[in-house]
């Protein structure tokens, strides 16, 4: 396969009529041989970092707001991405192009590439970047009509001064955990609480609670900073809705008006139960299904694939 060199001045390529393909470090291989080595401590420990990102109708949402969050993430672990954020966002859309297409959820990983058996990172000279481009529908599939059925869980989020929230890092089992402890409740999605009892996040969206026609939701200091979390704020903002940034409860979530998530997969979702508990009526409100509609019109907004 050969080396990608620079992907400025390429023209779009349409997509092979094998199978799709995945950038590695330089190069696209096809899927069946998109291969990492054994010794990447990104296989072994989980050490790197990754981005969910999408594109609609041939535009990618927010894509400059993702790459600069895994470039921070990158700085936080003190992983050197061995590429410019120009680069990589040109890397992005060259493998969409490849694959021929317009709407997908992308995923660029940074791993901290090959080394030897022990954890020390110093052993690893050479970071790796991986970009996967995928169709792929939304998270909850046919339940954003009728809404999540959610489920606290026992397990905590990660506490801030072991491994923050806030870095996308491959090391996701406190989030596996989480899912596999609400997949034997028979829920949807788990809520998180940290180590204070506050309110977190979901395994996979931040959460939103509206009452009284306003909505709240937990500072990021325990939660990850999400993208569609901003835009959603953004919309709220906008449609001059009360809003604040407030440590939450199980009270809260008990008592709660509405509920709703948000993340790049799941996008805007509604919680309709939690705990086996109804969400008020048991269906999605209001304000949620504003929130919805206007996200739906938020991301005709995006980076172009392909040149006009």
């Amino acid at each position: 396969m050969p080396a990608v060199g620079d992907l400025s001045e390429r023209e779009p390529v349409a997509l092979p009529a094998s199978e799709p393909v995945v950038y590695i470090d330089g190069e696209f291989y096809p899927e069946s041989e998109a291969k990492i080595s054994v010794f990447d401590h990104g296989f072994l420990y989980g050490d790197g970092i990754f981005e969910g990102i999408r594109a609609y109708n041939g535009k990618v949402f927010k894509l400059k707001e993702h790459i600069d969050r895994l470039y921070d993430c990158a700085k936080v672990i003190d992983l050197r991405i061995p590429t410019s954020k120009g680069e990589l966002q040109e890397i992005i859309l060259e493998t969409l192009r490849r694959n021929g297409l317009r709407d997908a959820y992308i995923r660029p990983i940074v791993t901290r590439g090959i080394g030897d058996l022990g954890l020390d990172p110093r052993k690893c000279p050479k970071p790796s970047i991986i970009v996967i481009t995928k169709e792929w529908g939304k998270l909850y599939g046919d339940l954003y009509e009728k809404g999540l059925k959610a489920v606290t869980v026992t397990i905590r989020r990660n506490a801030i001064d072991s491994l923050p929230p806030n870095v996308k890092s491959m090391n996701y089992l406190n989030n596996i955990f989480a899912k596999i402890e609400a997949n034997a409740k028979g829920g949807d999605e788990a809520i998180f609480l940290d180590h204070n009892g506050y309110i977190s996040e979901g395994s996979g969206d931040n959460i939103f609670v509206v009452k009284n026609g306003q909505v709240f939701t937990p500072p990021t200091l325990n939660n990850l900073r999400g993208i569609t979390r901003a835009v959603a704020i953004e919309i709220i903002n906008k449609l001059d809705i009360p809003f604040q940034e407030i440590n939450l409860g199980l009270f809260d979530l008990y008592s709660a008006d509405e509920i709703f998530v948000t993340g790049t997969a799941a996008e805007i979702a509604p919680i309709t139960f939690i705990d086996g508990r109804p969400v008020d009526d048991g269906t999605p409100g209001r304000i949620t299904r504003m929130l919805m509609d206007d996200f739906r019109k938020a991301t005709e907004e995006g980076t172009p694939v392909y040149p006009d």
